[in-house]
């Protein structure tokens, strides 16, 4: 294998991509968050004034996706959220950017040695062959008012229950698709994180990490 690949899924809002930042920058391993992909392909599609769900759309905007046209604020709204769940069940669309992610695993960017790759699938079907495994989740209520949190922290006016039925909605869709659907990988260490902090968190799956690959 020609590098170290950390592999972190799990579900909307448990933690896995603070997480994620963290451990690449621990590890100096360069990092990709796979949702961002995912978001970059809805939003294309809902700027044409398109459906997200529509697969000709969706499909359309995966081919032609220039990553560098969208700011992490355009990324990271609640409807850019949803838009990426909707795209990400359609299996033509993941299989437009499987090969650029797994490009990206066995042959980091800048020379690292390694990577850190978060997303739903990551450890299943984008990258099965990953040393270490990590399947971050979190109960819903908790999700909840983490969402809100980040949400309010942007200056979003924010409705708990509008927040609540959209991660419900998420989970229903990234784990029931046909297509690579959201679960742990049979390797996979499963890290609740409902009743930890991110530093807490932080220290267990760094720990981890570092057993799989010394």
């Amino acid at each position: 294998m020609s590098s170290v690949i950390v592999a972190i899924d799990g579900s909307a809002a448990s933690g896995k991509g603070t997480l994620a930042k963290r451990l690449a920058a621990h590890f100096n391993y360069a990092y990709l968050d796979s949702g961002s992909l995912y978001r970059a392909i809805g939003v294309a599609v809902l700027r044409q004034g398109g459906d997200p769900s529509n697969e000709s759309q969706a499909v359309a905007a995966a081919r032609t996706l220039d990553i560098s046209q969208f700011t992490p604020e355009d990324l990271r709204t609640e409807a850019a959220g949803v838009a990426a769940s909707q795209v990400a069940a359609i299996p033509a669309v993941r299989a437009a950017i499987l090969q650029f992610q797994r490009d990206f695993a066995h042959k980091p960017p800048q020379g690292k040695k390694g990577v850190v790759i978060d997303g739903r699938d990551i450890g299943t079907v984008v990258c099965p062959d990953a040393q270490a495994k990590i399947f971050v989740s979190a109960s819903l209520e908790v999700r909840v008012q983490r969402r809100i949190k980040e949400l309010r922290a942007k200056g979003e006016v924010v409705i708990e229950a509008r927040v609540r039925a959209d991660l419900e909605a998420r989970d229903a869709r990234d784990s029931s698709r046909s297509v690579a659907p959201m679960k742990p990988a049979e390797d996979a260490w499963q890290l609740d994180t409902s009743t930890l902090n991110a530093d807490e968190v932080f220290d267990l799956a760094k720990k981890f990490v570092a057993g799989k690959i010394a």
